[in-house]
């Protein structure tokens, strides 16, 4: 049964009371079986913290609106007040009044233009399917106009439940690169993570090898296979996290000729999570970011120590993340994974990334990485976390602003790439 537009409504003033006094063990009693099992009261305040610290600290929990009356569940958004800008919270409601799902917005509804460096005419798109069975996803090959052989790289979006194009509000990092290096002769793959296109069928001993290796493999697979493609020229594009698995695809596929790692992160991840919570929170220090912070850091201290097992509740644990998840990272090594690869690589790093850093991470690649002639490493200053460029220190209200993959990104990449 579909929820109608007042009911919807209705639901969300009572998300809206709950979210105005911060009671996020009364927001998750709201949501439905699957959205309460994925997030937690914890996680759901890290989140709300960090986006409110990054502008200025909450003032104030407006009214609901009804953002897609059309939509089964209905989508409903709240607005929120900071004293440097906002944010909004949207909500879907199903028949029965819980929340089948909730996510912070903090774009405004901006939409994403292509990148004046994108040659459309030098390119055509078409979708493809990677993968069989309930977890295929949907994803996008650019092919370059003309007879080839082209060079080819798969793109490996970011941690977390992203679209092909690496959707960021009105920014498509992905989408800029795919079309970037589709202008300079380079065919890229791009696809929906299998936490974007399936969250419902996961398993709870889902793991980052699950969120990455059989898509990733099956778009190689899918580039061997088409003509105009250069088999022995197919690489992997990582950005983030997406450059932390690719490695560990690597090595599951002599076939790949070399990797491209953006803002690859090396420091463990439970490490990196209590660093980029503190600065968020010195961004904007409040009465509960302390206990917000203590709180993580009691969680990171669960992944490290000897007690981690499969059974550990994922309220113990960082972000929400299932025990599984913790343990598979805990073992996997990207840095010496990647020292054990023959194959070259290019990796680029932001100079005003806080979430990925030159002093946490790029520090490791170099250390492992720096002496070998095959292996490339760039520094863009003016970068941040998504390659689009700016000044003065990053904070999180700089990713609501329109903008692009900086061109000299692009080009390094595409020259990397064709000049092999």
């Amino acid at each position: 049964m579909r929820m109608d537009e007042s009911g919807a409504l209705e639901a969300a003033r009572g998300l809206a009371a709950l979210l105005r006094t911060e009671r996020f063990d009364g927001v998750v009693e709201l949501f439905a079986p699957p959205l309460r099992a994925a997030v937690s009261a914890r996680a759901l305040r890290l989140a709300w913290t960090t986006e409110a610290a990054g502008r200025g600290g909450t003032e104030s929990v407006g009214e609901p609106v009804v953002d897609d009356a059309g939509a089964d569940p209905v989508r409903v958004r709240i607005p929120v007040t900071c004293a440097e800008g906002g944010f909004s919270v949207v909500a879907s409601v199903g028949g029965d009044g819980l929340l089948q799902g909730l996510r912070l917005d903090p774009y405004g509804g901006a939409e994403w233009q292509p990148p004046h460096y994108a040659e459309t005419d030098r390119f055509a798109e078409r979708d493809v399917l990677l993968g069989t069975g309930p977890l295929a996803v949907p994803g996008t090959l650019s092919l370059p106009t003309g007879p080839g052989p082209w060079p080819a790289v798969v793109l490996l979006g970011g941690g977390g439940p992203f679209d092909r194009d690496g959707s960021s509000g009105p920014n498509k990092p992905l989408k800029d690169l795919a079309w970037g290096l589709a202008s300079r002769q380079v065919a890229v793959l791009r696809f929906d993570k299998v936490t974007f296109t399936h969250p419902d069928r996961l398993s709870p001993d889902f793991t980052m090898a699950d969120e990455y290796l059989p898509s990733a493999l099956a778009a190689v697979r899918l580039l061997l296979r088409q003509p105009g493609v250069d088999p022995d020229r197919i690489h992997l594009l990582g950005h983030s996290m997406g450059g932390k698995a690719a490695p560990r695809i690597a090595a599951a596929d002599p076939s790949i000729a070399g990797l491209v790692l953006l803002a690859a992160d090396a420091q463990p991840m439970h490490e990196a999570a209590v660093r980029v919570a503190r600065y968020l929170t010195a961004l904007d220090p409040g009465a509960g970011s302390d206990g917000m912070v203590a709180a993580l850091a009691r969680q990171a201290a669960v992944v490290a120590g000897p007690d981690l097992a499969p059974d550990t509740p994922p309220e113990l644990l960082p972000l929400g993340l299932s025990a599984a998840y913790w343990l598979d990272l805990r073992a996997y090594d990207p840095v010496a994974a990647a020292a054990a690869l023959p194959c070259p690589m290019l990796i680029l790093q932001g100079g005003r990334d806080y979430q990925v850093t030159v002093a946490d991470d790029l520090t490791r690649w170099r250390a492992a990485l720096e002496h070998r002639p095959d292996v490339v490493i760039r520094i863009h200053r003016d970068a941040n976390h998504l390659f689009l460029p700016g000044s003065g220190r990053p904070t999180p209200v700089e990713y609501a602003r329109p903008g692009h993959v900086e061109p000299a990104v692009v080009d390094g990449i595409a020259t990397w790439l064709t000049g092999r």
